[in-house]
């Protein structure tokens, strides 16, 4: 199975996002610093403006690297 510029798209995301909670979050036996919460509002407010306006540097980096686009669902 070959993953999809979207599926790498939404994989880095949640990785980003989960591991700033990890990093941000005081109750976390990973815990290093609140902000770190700033990747997570970063990361939510890019995915937030790519929906309007389908700017997504990762998807362009990864369009560049050969990552194939996948026409359709699934």
């Amino acid at each position: 199975m070959t993953l999809t510029v979207n599926q790498f798209v939404r994989i880095f995301a949640g990785a980003f996002v989960l591991v700033s909670l990890s990093l941000g979050v005081e109750g976390s036996p990973l815990f290093v610093s609140g902000n770190f919460l700033w990747f997570t509002a970063f990361v939510g407010a890019n995915l937030f403006q790519s929906g309007f306006t389908r700017l997504c540097p990762l998807e362009t980096i990864l369009r560049r690297l050969g990552v194939r686009d996948g026409g359709g669902c699934g």
